[in-house]
């Protein structure tokens, strides 16, 4: 048996970066699944691509330090420099998913899930996975909560506006 554990986490080490990949797109898949059975505008696909995206970028700058950092005396990397990058252009994906017609705004829930898909990959990408699924079951309950009170505020808000259309 423990020749076996021992197996297990050998190969768990020398393969942990493709493991990192693959969690996050389990994770992706999932928020995209709550979105797409919602239907929202960005979807299943949307937010694989987004979680993998993050978790690949951010591999590879972690990465590239170990593999790039010692070639001269006097580079320096910083592991999380590409992974900022990232929160621009998730800002600029969520920006195209807002829309404003007269006083009513759509997408900004998809825009911030596009936000917290591109955090889940980043997270993973750097091996916090803990953190990470906390916040995912965290997250999610949460949103439930949310839209049970969303839900309950507008059905008070339209049987205010019921008894004062028959008053």
């Amino acid at each position: 048996m423990t020749a076996f554990i021992d197996f297990i986490c050998n190969f768990f080490t020398q393969f942990e970066i493709y493991f990192r990949i693959l969690i996050s797109a389990i994770l992706g898949l999932l928020i995209g699944f709550d979105r797409t059975h919602k239907h929202k505008p960005a979807g299943v696909k949307t937010y694989t691509f987004v979680t993998v995206a993050s978790a690949l970028i951010t591999i590879i700058s972690i990465e590239s330090v170990e593999v790039y950092g010692h070639m001269h005396d006097r580079t320096m990397m910083d592991p999380m420099r590409l992974t900022a990058q990232i929160v621009s252009g998730l800002g600029f994906l969520g920006a195209g998913l807002i829309m404003k017609t007269g006083f009513e705004v759509k997408g900004l829930t998809s825009a911030a899930m596009i936000l917290f898909a591109g955090g889940v990959g980043i997270g993973i990408g750097a091996g916090f996975y803990g953190i990470v699924i906390f916040t995912i079951v965290t997250a999610f309950f949460f949103i439930r909560v949310g839209g049970w009170i969303e839900k309950k505020e507008q059905n008070r808000l339209h049987a205010k506006d019921d008894i004062d259309l028959s008053a």
